[in-house]
């Protein structure tokens, strides 16, 4: 039997990876597991982190700004690259989250800041239009403001709604203005698939209504209540209230929270007639939007 007794080392030249000292010393040569951060160059900061929900959205913003995919060894995907924007070069990443819903939003946020910590979250896709002359089908609603729909006392004779209202930080606010006093509102833009591209779609400023419901019908209490809650409500979506909440109870880190906004091309009129049909060209459009809106962020 044999007894160590000293120290021993495995290393190279004079870096040393294993030490182990005293007596039956001894020392492991396994390799340590990779890192679950992105293969990207140490402390370079991320400019956006953006979310989306469907399939349909997260191909939308890949095109749209030319992200590739990145694998980490937990087995999350993310989707990276680099945009130029006056003059300046802005790195991007984008994700999708697991399931529709403002939890799985959180979820999404919460990966992005561990392995990204963007200086800006942006949510990105399709929603359910409420305004009849705003709203309309391929149009684009960009948002710094959301109403948290979801919470409610019920009563035995009625039901009220309890609305919370968020607004994005002043920086964002301002960026959004800017980007509307030097287009216009609405803003025109020409459509971004090839069977609509000579047709303009208009984009907007307004108040997103945020919940749990997947809406289809016209007469629904919850069209009513949000549209008397803020007549500015033009569309409806199931992750901006996520996005909202999580900014807010981010702010305790130590670090800077990121600004946030929410641009959603409109797929429906959230009414019976409600379909998947359009939600190609309502992603293509928020996304374009979104490479529109980065110069002023």
């Amino acid at each position: 039997m044999t007894i160590n007794k000293g120290i021993i080392s495995r290393g190279n030249n004079n870096t040393f990876s294993t030490i182990a000292i005293g007596e039956k010393a001894q020392a492991s040569t396994t390799t340590p597991l990779p890192s679950a951060e992105p293969a990207t160059e140490a402390g370079i900061p991320w400019d956006l982190g953006i979310v989306t929900i469907l399939s349909e959205e997260l191909r939308s913003v890949i095109d749209e700004l030319k992200l590739r995919r990145h694998k980490t060894p937990s087995g999350l995907y993310f989707y990276q690259g680099e945009h130029t924007a006056s003059d300046a070069t802005l790195r991007i990443v984008a994700t999708q989250t697991q399931s529709q819903g403002q939890r799985s939003t959180m979820a999404a946020l919460e990966n992005l800041r561990r392995h990204y910590n963007p200086r800006l979250w942006a949510l990105v896709g399709i929603a359910g239009g409420l305004h009849d002359d705003h709203a309309r089908i391929g149009n684009v609603i960009v948002s710094t403001d959301v109403v948290y729909y979801e919470n409610r006392k019920i009563n035995p004779r009625d039901t009220r709604r309890r609305g919370e209202h968020r607004q994005a930080p002043a920086h964002i606010v301002h960026a959004v203005n800017a980007y509307f006093t030097e287009h216009g509102t609405p803003a025109r833009i020409n459509g971004q698939m090839t069977a609509h591209a000579g047709n303009q779609y208009e984009v907007y400023p307004g108040v997103i209504g945020s919940g749990e419901a997947v809406i289809a019908d016209r007469a629904s209490d919850i069209r009513t209540y949000l549209t008397t809650y803020h007549e500015k409500v033009l569309a409806v979506d199931m992750e901006a209230g996520g996005l909202s909440q999580y900014w807010q109870e981010n702010s305790v880190h130590g670090t800077a929270n990121p600004g946030w906004v929410v641009i959603r091309g409109v797929s429906d009129n959230a009414d019976e007639d409600k379909g998947h049909s359009h939600h190609e060209l309502a992603a293509r459009n928020a996304a374009h939007v979104l490479s529109r809106l980065l110069p002023y962020f």
